[in-house]
């Protein structure tokens, strides 16, 4: 594995190289952190577009280990095709207060091409296969008295969202369960609603960006309501909640600036909010 660049660990709270390992599972490279022995439980993540190959992903992963309660994974979902990690610094820069106007929509407009071909490569159906097919796999090896958490980051928040829903329970024992039994996702990019969070099973908490450019604020709006009607016709609505980040722009989460005050906040205070959210339902 190739040691991180400077630049990626600067736009993370975490410093250092990460501490896990890649091992082949359940079909996917997966990195791996935390207690294998005897975990409370599990945890998997669902990075964003740059996979395992951005460092910051495995130090989120990392920092979800700290405790020791937890095991730990992250897969690589986009087998082996990510997109590349030099697109991150025009995307999503650390510090985006020194990116001009030019530079911004300049390089967004040069990666469109791209972003484009890669998407082609990840169309919806067959990356919603390959995450639950993945998650049923995890299901399947896990007791059931063993709960799985599922946390995901831009891309892989409409995923993590996904896993949710009573349409991908299956059967265990002669009862159906969730794939996961407690959801984590921060500026989920590319929601289709209501069908992305509609007939969710359980328990779901979120984290919007109030300057996000790639995920309006407004979605959040949006999932309230669906839910609100939902309940107002008696039927069962999951514990949910909504946290909004100041100014949370896009890839808060993962890759805000720790050097600017309220950009370190937002990283630290996503890390507590999933954290706290899996202490209480796994």
């Amino acid at each position: 594995m190739n040691p991180p660049c400077e630049e990626c660990i600067r736009g993370t709270i975490h410093k250092g190289q990460p501490q896990g390992k890649e091992e082949v599972i359940h079909g996917l490279n997966t990195y791996i952190v935390g207690n294998q022995t005897n975990p409370r439980g599990i945890i998997v993540i669902y990075s964003d577009i740059f996979g395992l190959a951005l460092p910051n992903n495995e130090l989120i992963a990392d920092a979800y280990a700290k405790n020791g309660e937890w095991l730990v994974y992250l897969p690589d979902f986009f087998k082996g095709d990510p997109v590349p990690l030099k697109n991150a610094d025009v995307l999503i820069p650390v510090d985006a207060k020194k990116q001009s106007t030019f530079a911004k929509y300049g390089g967004i407009l040069a990666f469109l091409p791209t972003y484009v071909t890669w998407t082609r490569r990840h169309k919806v159906d067959e990356t919603n296969k390959v995450c639950m097919d993945w998650l049923q796999a995890l299901r399947r090896a896990t007791p059931l008295s063993k709960k799985i958490g599922m946390a995901g980051f831009c891309w892989g928040g409409k995923y993590a969202i996904r896993a949710a829903k009573e349409s991908n329970m299956i059967a265990i024992d002669g009862r159906k369960v969730p794939l996961v039994d407690a959801v984590a996702a921060f500026h989920p990019s590319n929601l289709a609603l209501p069908e992305d969070v509609e007939n969710l099973v359980v328990p779901v908490t979120y984290g919007w960006g109030l300057k996000d450019i790639g995920v309006k604020i407004e979605q959040k709006a949006m999932v309230e309501n669906f839910y609100a009607e939902a309940a107002k016709q008696g039927k069962s609505v999951p514990k949910m909640v909504h946290k909004v980040y100041k100014p949370g722009r896009h890839g808060f989460a993962v890759r805000g600036n720790p050097a600017d005050p309220e950009e370190k906040a937002c990283l630290e205070d996503s890390l507590v909010q999933a954290l706290d959210w899996f202490a209480q339902w796994l």
